[in-house]
């Protein structure tokens, strides 16, 4: 009986492990974000590009597969505006706009800062309703020490968080001794924005920083740098510093940290989204080992877990593109996931999605396919059009952008279940059990395939078409359910 009750036991565990509750209807909500680490959030502190305006900044984070941003006050905000400067005291209809950046790349301004905080309350309030305006759930800063009992009562009651950051000595909060100090007994409002490349600026080991500020910590800026104690020291990336960013990465995980992680990186400035990629693809292996967020790559950075004919496709500065031949499919195989990638099309582009293709060779019958088509304008969708499954199912709405800019797909499979996000918007709610007959859909009308969708395969491989026409391809992340 033990052995029994053990046994359902871990395939009731098993079954929780493979699909969280939710995790489904999420998807059908929009871009679900795609942390390697469940519980880590990887954000770029848009500092990094501050050479550029906010809406650059926006487009490097997104084309970086990066969900979360920190923004900075002072930044201009487009080149459309150059007056306007992203800041607390910006009015209404300047934060709409960047509002609608945000939205349309598909991130979440989840930090800002460092902006001041005062001993006026005035003031404070004023950054505290943009922080509540915008999202944004913590406010980095470094305020004067005798301001923090107003400061902890205005972060109850806006819900709001606020970090303490450390500059490199001899700014205030340098040393996390202090931060540790003004910190004390305000959890879970007030903690520490620990950057800890200025803490080995200024002297300071990283990991004992992290140490001396366990249960303290809200927030990171990121880093490793190329020499320790020296206050000109540069950004380098991770991994190959002296930071020692490995062991802090595990003894966070050991203190069950959760929160954000702002890459802040200060180096190459004109030309730093390289360096930031290889970041982010150290922070994601080691992350990822130390606790599965469930995602991963579809296709490896060298293509070598695809299929294609040589030289037909590339990956470069993480966008895959179509050099001409034919198309391209994963190796492994695929049953029930969620899939999360973003697309590029030319002016009169054709190309598309193929999930569950049971034989490449003979793709046409035996995979479902989820169009991808420049019908940007256009009026009622059809059953050809952007976000169609292909001949069997219009889209509820001609949801895609026009050429030239990026549109987000997420395509979830879930059984006889199919649903299309683009753009935000869930233009798919398809169920395959409705397709019974070869060569006819539901409503009567004919399709070209020779197979009942009902009977298509529930497990195969992913491809990505290519039908003489430019396509780019970024971001393209998987998870099984």
């Amino acid at each position: 009986m033990f052995r029994i009750l053990l046994s359902l036991s871990l395939l009731l565990m098993i079954g929780s492990m493979s699909a969280s509750p939710g995790f489904v209807e999420e998807s059908m909500k929009g871009h679900p974000s795609t942390d390697a680490y469940d519980g880590w959030r990887l954000a770029v502190q848009a500092w990094t590009f501050n050479k550029y305006t906010f809406a650059e900044a926006v487009e490097k984070t997104a084309s970086l597969g990066v969900d979360w941003l920190e923004g900075f006050p002072g930044q201009v905000v487009s080149k459309e505006h150059p007056d306007w400067k992203l800041d607390p005291s910006m009015p209404a209809d300047q934060r709409s706009y960047v509002k609608d950046l945000l939205l349309k790349a598909g991130l979440k301004m989840v930090n800002f800062g460092v902006t001041e905080l005062t001993r006026d309350e005035k003031q404070c309030r004023t950054v505290f309703d943009f922080a509540k305006d915008m999202g944004i759930e913590t406010i980095v800063a470094e305020p004067p020490e005798d301001s923090f009992d107003m400061i902890h009562r205005l972060c109850k009651e806006y819900k709001i968080k606020v970090a303490i950051h450390n500059h490199p000595q001899p700014s205030h909060y340098w040393n996390p001794e202090l931060v540790l100090k003004v910190t004390k007994n305000r959890a879970p409002w007030i903690g520490a924005a620990a950057d800890i490349g200025h803490w080995a600026r200024s002297g300071v080991k990283p990991i004992d920083g992290i140490r001396m500020l366990e249960g303290h910590i809200i927030s990171l800026h990121f880093k490793d740098l190329n020499e320790f104690g020296n206050p000109e020291a540069h950004d380098v990336i991770w991994g190959t510093g002296v930071g020692d960013v490995k062991a802090v990465l595990k003894e966070l995980h050991r203190q069950k940290y959760t929160g954000v992680f702002s890459i802040e990186y200060e180096h190459n400035w004109d030309n730093s989204v390289p360096d930031v990629r290889k970041c982010i693809e150290f922070f994601n292996k080691e992350a990822g080992t130390l606790k599965k967020g469930g995602w991963s790559d579809l296709l490896l950075p060298d293509l070598s877990n695809a299929v294609f004919q040589a030289n037909s496709w590339k990956m470069e500065e993480g966008i895959l593109s179509a050099t001409g031949g034919d198309d391209i499919w994963t190796k492994g195989k695929y049953g029930n996931f969620v899939l999360d990638l973003e697309f590029k099309l030319d002016k009169n582009t054709n190309s598309g999605v193929f999930v569950r293709t049971g034989s490449i060779k003979e793709w046409l019958h035996s995979a479902i396919e989820v169009q991808i088509l420049d019908s940007y304008g256009k009026g009622e969708p059809n059953r050809e059009d952007c976000g169609a499954i292909f001949d069997c199912l219009a889209p509820s709405r001609n949801a895609v952008r026009q050429p030239g800019e990026w549109n987000h797909y997420t395509i979830t499979c879930k059984d006889n279940k199919i649903y299309v996000v683009l753009n935000g918007e869930q233009v798919i709610d398809m169920d395959l059990n409705k397709w019974t007959q070869a060569h006819k859909n539901p409503d009567g009308t004919p399709n070209k395939f020779s197979n009942a969708y009902k009977n298509m395969p529930r497990v195969g491989h992913i491809g990505l078409q290519y039908h003489g026409h430019p396509i780019w391809f970024r971001n393209l992340k998987i998870r099984a359910i």
